[in-house]
């Protein structure tokens, strides 16, 4: 996108004030959208976007720009306005940048960009009418197929220029099922960074069908009793209260500042010595995966807890410095208009010991999660609230009537503790994490779990 001459110059003039570190993302996506709603397809879309960011360091101060003119005029422009906050006076810079290939371990066989507007429609209408022909109680369907082809190049003044290509497919299917006034949803969502070959295993009327049944299953339902019980979590999209209640607290974007209720913990027991936790951004083809992360380093599998013990945290440059630590992969960013810092990419519970049928079986009354939904979590301290989408109770060890409006609520650290089993289906949820850099894709997962007790919200 920029000549090796032309980033040399940029990052000369970024670091010209006193800076001791200076690095340019360069950016070009091009996204695309089918989105369909009352039996027809009601939006085509396509977009891109270009730009770079510049950001240079000096000890641990950051100061950075960004720039949607890519000429030579325009790049140093942006450059010279950083170097004229992070110093004052003059530097000599001697920058040699040396290009780099890492290997692509996330190969694409169709590219979405290049196929027919046709293709994608049929693939979509499905997954629609797949959910919206499932029941005569569904009354509505919402559709959307997705594809993203993200171009990056990465040059810093350690010498480093590389690039990445990055082919993500998504569908999402929303069903509404309806009776007597009342109305529940349910929802289907997968996606790889592959292209269009990810349908040759993802089929659209699979989709379509579990977000349809998964609607139906709610509208059927009674309300969930509330109070402190023992509680499964199954596989996939479950992973998420991991996600969002631990995983984040290991990001060193909280850790390096000491808001994360991990820091200083490093080498300290913090979860049941069944819980082995990883952050994976080199499973071929997931979600999260890179080859790079967006400051040019190697994408790692990172054990982040091995049998209850804390072993590393998730670490960008930046916060890497403040923490006396090198980075590890893990900083990532929505565009070139936001600054990258520490982000999960693929985070999910390793399988265990357990049997799945042991699981259920050892609870004498409680509540099985099947699918969770969203919620909030404070950082600071861990405390969540979690709806569960799809829910069952459990008695005498068979799972029985299915709820609806339960939440799990508690605390990160405490739920890693009374994590009591883990079982050995792990499989992964895709979703789109928010945070400071943006809202990136990430794969979050485990087995079933058990956890001994948790409080439950219902009625």
């Amino acid at each position: 996108m920029i000549s090796r001459i032309l980033l040399e110059e940029v990052l000369h003039k970024a670091m010209s004030t006193g800076a001791d570190f200076a690095e340019i993302f360069v950016e070009n996506t091009r996204s695309n959208s089918v989105y369909m709603l009352d039996s027809k397809v009601d939006e085509i879309s396509d977009s891109t976007i270009a730009g770079a960011g510049i950001r240079a360091f000096n000890g641990l101060r950051c100061v950075s720009a960004s720039t949607i003119d890519l000429t030579r005029e325009g790049l140093l422009r942006c450059a010279g306005q950083v170097a004229d906050v992070i110093g004052e006076g003059k530097a000599e810079v001697s920058i040699h940048l040396v290009e780099r290939i890492f290997p692509d371990i996330h190969p694409v066989k169709i590219v979405p960009d290049t196929a027919f507007k046709s293709t994608k429609v049929d693939l979509l209408k499905e997954g629609y009418f797949a959910a919206k022909n499932y029941h005569e109680d569904i009354s509505q369907v919402s559709a959307s197929l997705l594809d993203v082809d993200h171009n990056i190049v990465i040059a810093n003044s350690d010498g480093l220029y590389t690039g990445d290509r990055q082919i993500r497919t998504r569908m999402a299917v929303s069903a509404v099922a309806s009776r007597g006034g009342e109305n529940q949803s349910g929802f289907a969502g997968p996606g790889r960074r592959m292209g269009l070959e990810m349908f040759d295993f993802i089929h659209p009327k699979d989709v379509g069908e579990e977000a349809a049944r998964s609607a139906i299953v709610n509208l059927n339902a009674d309300y969930c009793p509330a109070g402190k019980m023992t509680v499964a979590i199954e596989n996939g999209f479950g992973g998420v209260i991991f996600h969002e209640a631990c995983g984040h607290s290991l990001e060193a974007t909280s850790v390096a500042r000491n808001t994360s209720q991990m820091a200083g913990k490093l080498g300290q027991k913090i979860a049941s010595d069944k819980v082995t936790a990883l952050d994976d951004g080199t499973i071929p083809n997931a979600w999260g995966s890179m080859n790079i992360d967006d400051e040019g380093t190697p994408a790692q599998r990172k054990v982040l807890i091995e049998n209850g013990v804390l072993k590393c945290y998730m670490i960008d440059k930046l916060n890497g410095r403040r923490m006396g630590m090198e980075a590890n992969g893990s900083s990532r960013r929505q565009s070139y208009a936001y600054d990258p810092t520490s982000r999960m990419t693929n985070t999910f519970i390793a399988n265990g010991p357990d049997k799945n049928e042991d699981i259920i079986s050892s609870i004498e009354y409680g509540l099985y999660c099947k699918k969770m939904g969203g919620g909030s979590v404070n950082p600071i301290d861990g405390s969540f609230n979690f709806s569960v989408s799809e829910g069952y109770i459990v008695r005498n060890g068979k799972i029985c009537e299915a709820v609806r409006g339960a939440s799990l609520i508690g605390k990160g650290s405490e739920i890693l503790m009374d994590i009591d089993m883990v079982g050995q289906n792990m499989e992964t949820g895709q979703g789109m994490c928010g945070s400071s850099s943006g809202s990136i894709p990430t794969d979050v997962g485990q087995p079933l779990i058990r956890v001994k007790q948790i409080t439950v919200g219902g009625r």
